[in-house]
């Protein structure tokens, strides 16, 4: 009895749907990537090492909030342009499927979850880098848009057409890869942290098995 009471507490909590409503989420979180930039850029450049999140200044000076903040950073303008491209192509038709409430917890969560799993991978590999951008909860939006819309056609690197289902496992294992193997700037590890957490969320909260809606 203990055991049923416990399930169904669990089921209501992580399983609870909200009320559907559309407010353009995505478009919003673009302009304040769009705002925070500006500001940054333009107005407050010191800004960049309070919110990007360094491992360092994780570890010893307890800035805690760059596990959330990082993800309103950007280096430069064309890694702000591909980050809020990619929100408004995959995040827009996200957010009118599930619901503006849904949509703006699935990718605050990700993008925050992927921070923390980020410091944690520099951490034990000992980089302290900056790490900043809206790519990790992209990525994780990028593979519920192949859920929701497995046989939508999108461009691998904006050249190759294939389907949105095909586009998510390739980038599977560019980025599974490219975490072990690449020593650039581009954060591959934390892009594999928002594909795998996005994965989790449709399991656990959505009950929907991805791999199905793939058709594997």
């Amino acid at each position: 009895m203990v055991a049923v009471n416990f399930c169904i507490m669990r089921n209501s909590i992580i399983n609870r749907q909200f009320r559907y409503t559309f407010s353009n989420a995505a478009v919003v979180i673009a302009v304040i990537n769009i705002i925070a930039f500006g500001a940054v850029t333009f107005l407050f450049p010191r800004l960049l090492y309070v919110f990007s999140m360094i491992p360092s200044f994780v570890l010893y000076r307890h800035w805690y909030w760059q596990f959330f903040t990082y993800m309103f950073m950007h280096s430069g303008i064309w890694h702000l342009l591909f980050n809020m491209l990619a929100l408004f192509m995959f995040g827009s038709p996200v957010e009118r499927k599930i619901g503006t409430r849904e949509f703006v917890l699935f990718y605050l969560l990700v993008g925050t979850l992927s921070g923390i799993a980020s410091y944690l991978f520099f951490y034990f590999t000992g980089q302290n880098i900056m790490l900043l951008g809206a790519s990790g909860a992209v990525y994780g939006v990028m593979l519920l848009f192949s859920v929701f819309f497995p046989n939508a056609g999108v461009l691998l690197f904006g050249v190759i057409p294939m389907r949105a289902s095909t586009l998510v496992l390739l980038y599977f294992c560019i980025e599974f890869f490219g975490s072990i193997f690449s020593t650039g700037s581009v954060a591959h590890a934390t892009h594999l942290f928002g594909l795998l957490f996005a994965l989790l969320y449709v399991m656990i909260r959505m009950r929907i098995k991805p791999w199905k809606a793939w058709g594997l």
